[in-house]
């Protein structure tokens, strides 16, 4: 639908005012709310993601696509939630306790929303308590932990350790992400999945809750 792929290429390029006109449009003209979340707004960041992860675009692009596809959803949200769209799931986001670095965080956090998820984001030097609490008030399938400093790698452990002895390990799914971290790390721990960077976080979020 040409509008849809209108709000898309909108999107791509950050353009906040036309994304919110032309999502406008869509609903004025009776397009199902889903379909213009599926085709048009997460289709474009979709894209955005792509381009990020292979390095045709950066950072700030990202950002402007982000904030273009907020004002799309700020029209549509009432009508999603009127017609009980799900979400595809909840994920709760934190940099572990002893660590304050949440640029990497913020960014998943971002494309997470842009795919579509409930991204419940806890800030940074977050306790194991406050993401095992987190994740059973909001039920969430996912939480996701970053770490910058190898000093507070630790914390990651904790964080499992607790969701076992809360009997939510076997629903609670667990990715690490940051730069001292690795695949390796995530296997001794015990976390579900490990991501390298942002689009790659929403590719492991999407198989962990299929």
């Amino acid at each position: 639908m040409e509008i849809l792929e209108k709000i898309a290429a909108q999107l791509q390029q950050g353009e906040e005012e036309e994304v919110a006109a032309l999502t406008q449009r869509a609903i004025d003209a009776q397009i199902e709310p889903k379909q213009i979340l599926d085709q048009g707004l997460i289709g474009g960041m979709n894209v955005v993601g792509e381009l990020f992860r292979d390095h045709e675009i950066f950072l700030p692009e990202v950002l402007l696509a982000a904030k273009a596809m907020h004002a799309g959803l700020d029209r549509l949200k009432p009508l999603l939630e009127a017609a009980d769209v799900p979400s595809r799931g909840k994920v709760i986001l934190g940099t572990v306790q002893g660590d304050l670095h949440d640029i990497g965080k913020n960014l998943v956090g971002i494309m997470l929303r842009g795919a579509g998820f409930e991204v419940i984001d806890l800030g940074n030097d977050v306790s194991p308590e406050r993401f095992v609490q987190a994740a059973k008030e909001n039920d969430a399938a996912v939480i996701g932990m970053s770490a910058l400093l190898t000093t507070t790698m630790p914390v990651m452990k904790q964080v499992i350790t607790l969701l076992t002895e809360a009997g939510l390990g076997s629903r609670v799914r667990t990715i690490i992400g940051g730069a001292p971290v690795s695949g390796d790390f995530a296997q001794q721990i015990g976390a579900d999945a490990y991501a390298y960077d942002g689009a790659n976080a929403v590719e492991q979020i999407k198989a962990l809750t299929v």
